[in-house]
């Protein structure tokens, strides 16, 4: 394995997720603070088929897992990951041949950990993913897979965490009804009003992990059109969700198979996946419906770093990444930070972070085709996978580069982030990106040419003093990017000087 890992430049790490509905395979690259996924591969096994009434592990579905698990297995070794291990749930847990199952696996794989998580542990590994990506997350968080549902109460409260596992996964609920929706609503009233302290969600947020989650939200942005097909962070109003549900209890299979570009089997799904989800709005009464597509397999590989870089802000460490990856000098960002400040006096913490943020991505594009690079910084960003970045940070940050590149505002690639910020974070975003295209031209991309160009905002003007002798001098382009960002501002502009 150490041999392996000699032919890559950052260490991997896999995983595999073993769940009742399916098996996933995930090979993360590095030990930063955003999970970086390599590889990702699913196989639909269905173990948890049948297991209310028999008690057992659907028998097809063992057959298939234990060819895939030897794919799994060779690929996790191929690609140099180390750890390597496999994390089974709540169809493994309760099988009655599930510790059979996992012996075979076991036989198959030699000195590959194999865990059967407990509830309690699928559970916070679950709430630990979804922190991840969300770490100010204040709620309740409910994990749906084929056999269990998983809800943690995250955020600030005092005391121990709390858990529970619910005997709701989609597969199971549809087994214990015998197919019929009303008895599945009546279960899930019945088992969910046991979790006393679920209305702590009353007023905050409904964090939704698992793929029949995802597959309800992509019905969503279908019908609303959504701009960006992101379902991670897409979050949606508690009436928006209750209606979701209602539309999805109410739409024939062929519609639904329509909207969503499912698999039949998940289609089967979708409308115990709903039921839940309307009861769920019930009892904790939620204000808003986040979608995370984190949940135990970045939990388990934030197990992994250090905690130093566990507590980093992962958009600015998204950042520091970029600037390692696309950057020519990872000296300037900070300069940039500090040189930008003047101009965002009453800046709120989260508007200082985005604002870091984009001066640490602001090179993202210096590989690109001259003639393309704003675009393709916007859609970079717009599109990056990092995990932290809700849909509105996405918008202003890809519309903040794309200007750093002399976009247009009213260009037509840009409307999805316009169509994503209000016209106060579309204004922030003209003028930061439009000051780093200054600061770019100023210094050729390097902070000891940048520290020759002071920026000063004065009353009702705004001026660039040049040092004499430091190689910065002030031509035609200078001054037309100057008097770009005063109008931006709505300042007159001195001529630099």
């Amino acid at each position: 394995m150490s041999d392996q890992l000699g032919r890559h430049a950052f260490p991997r790490s896999a995983i595999v997720d073993l769940g009742s509905n399916s098996v996933r395979l995930v090979v993360f690259e590095g030990r930063g603070r955003n999970p970086v996924a390599i590889f990702n591969e699913k196989a639909v096994l269905r173990l948890g088929r049948g297991l209310s009434s028999t008690g057992r592990l659907n028998e097809a579905g063992v057959a298939q897992g234990l060819g895939v698990m030897a794919r799994y297995n060779a690929i996790a070794r191929a690609m140099g990951a180390d750890p390597f291990e496999v994390l089974a749930t709540a169809a493994v847990r309760d099988a009655s041949n599930g510790p059979e199952f996992v012996a075979s696996l076991q036989a198959r794989m030699p000195g590959v950990p194999i865990r059967v998580l407990s509830g309690e542990e699928e559970a916070t590994l679950s709430s630990a993913g979804v922190l991840c990506g969300i770490p100010d997350a204040d709620g309740i968080m409910a994990d749906i897979g084929g056999g269990s549902l998983e809800v943690v109460r995250v955020g600030a409260q005092g005391g121990p965490p709390l858990a529970e596992s619910l005997k709701l996964g989609v597969i199971r609920l549809s087994d214990r009804a015998e197919g019929d929706l009303a008895r599945a609503r009546a279960i899930v009233e019945a088992d969910l009003a046991e979790v006393l302290w679920l209305p702590q969600g009353d007023g905050r947020d409904l964090y939704l992990v698992g793929g029949a989650w995802r597959a309800l939200a992509r019905v969503q942005m279908h019908l609303t059109d959504y701009p960006l097909h992101i379902v991670h962070h897409y979050t949606i109003t508690r009436d928006a969700a209750r209606d979701l549900a209602a539309h999805i209890l109410g739409s024939p299979r062929r519609a639904l198979e329509r909207l969503t570009g499912a698999s039949r089997r998940r289609v089967d799904d979708l409308p115990f996946a709903a039921t839940v989800l309307r009861r769920l709005l019930r009892e904790t009464g939620a204000r808003r419906v986040v979608f995370s597509a984190n949940g135990i397999r970045e939990g388990w590989f934030m197990r992994q770093v250090s905690p130093e870089v566990r507590t980093a802000d992962p958009v600015v460490a998204l950042g520091h990444d970029i600037a390692a990856r696309y950057g020519r000098d990872v000296h300037l960002p900070p300069a940039l930070l500090d040189w930008t400040e003047p101009l965002f006096p009453d800046e709120a913490p989260g508007q200082a972070r985005l604002r870091a943020a984009a001066c640490w991505m602001s090179d993202i594009g210096s590989h690109d085709h001259p003639d393309y690079r704003a675009e393709q910084a916007f859609l970079r960003v717009l599109r990056q996978p990092g995990v932290a970045m809700d849909h509105p940070t996405r918008a202003f940050l890809a519309l903040t580069l794309a200007l750093r590149y002399e976009a247009e505002l009213d260009a037509p690639y840009l409307s999805i982030g316009r169509a994503l910020l209000d016209a106060e974070a579309v204004a922030r975003a003209e003028v930061l990106g439009t000051a780093l295209r200054l600061a770019y031209t100023l210094s050729a991309g390097t902070p000891e040419l940048l520290a020759g160009a002071i920026l000063r905002v004065l009353p009702g003007r705004l001026a660039l003093r040049l040092t004499e002798g430091s190689g910065v001098f002030s031509g035609e382009g200078i001054q037309r990017r100057l008097a770009r960002l005063g109008a931006a501002m709505g300042l007159a502009v001195d001529e630099a000087a």
